[in-house]
């Protein structure tokens, strides 16, 4: 019997595969994550078996090895990084080296002298209070921004249609508010509980 999936799950998935992102090859494999990840392979055939013109959009990503769809004007592309982590992880490494390479540079070393000084000449409270804005800013800006719009194409590509970031957030919010999609034996939620504690 073929499995029937909900146009809602691959978004629930992908978001709770999301949190568990590790930037190493095997981040998926193991614990918690590989249950989440069989699941989510289970939506992903079921889509392709629904959709077959999908197949095309279908990429496996360069760092970890994990299958996800990609938008149309990525199918010829194979040097893609998965929506999960490892797209902003590779960005954030390449920006790193990027500026240490400018850093070693004679212009760089003077920025980076006037920046130490503006630092250092601004004092330690105004500065501890831009540092608690700071991190307030990367908090809102990190993390689910990228895999909600990951979300919002996958639902376009499933739906054939557009789907804008108001109708994906407020779909999320419904989602967020009901009971798993999936229905399981009352062993398995015991089993899940038994497992989520230290042994």
């Amino acid at each position: 019997m073929q499995y029937q999936y909900n146009k809602r799950e691959p978004c629930v998935f992908a978001i709770k595969i999301e949190e568990h992102f590790e930037f190493r090859p095997d981040w998926y494999r193991n614990g918690y994550v590989r249950d989440l990840v069989l699941k989510y392979y289970v939506v992903f055939r079921s889509v392709l078996r629904r959709n077959p013109e999908l197949r095309r959009c279908m990429k496996r990503c360069r760092h970890c090895g994990i299958f996800f769809f990609t938008d149309r004007s990525n199918i010829r592309r194979d040097d893609l990084g998965c929506p999960f982590g490892c797209r902003d992880a590779h960005r954030k490494k390449e920006a790193a080296g990027r500026c240490a390479q400018y850093r070693h540079t004679d212009k760089g070393r003077e920025r980076k002298r006037k920046l130490n000084r503006n630092r250092y000449l601004i004092g330690s409270a105004n500065n501890n209070v831009e540092k608690q804005e700071a991190e307030v800013s990367l908090r809102e800006e990190s993390g689910t921004e990228s895999i909600i719009r990951y979300v919002r194409m996958v639902t376009s590509l499933v739906e054939g249609r557009w789907v804008s970031l108001k109708e994906v957030e407020k779909m999320l919010n419904r989602i967020s508010r009901q009971h798993p999609l999936t229905h399981r034996r009352r062993m398995d939620y015991i089993v899940d509980l038994l497992n989520k504690g230290p042994p």
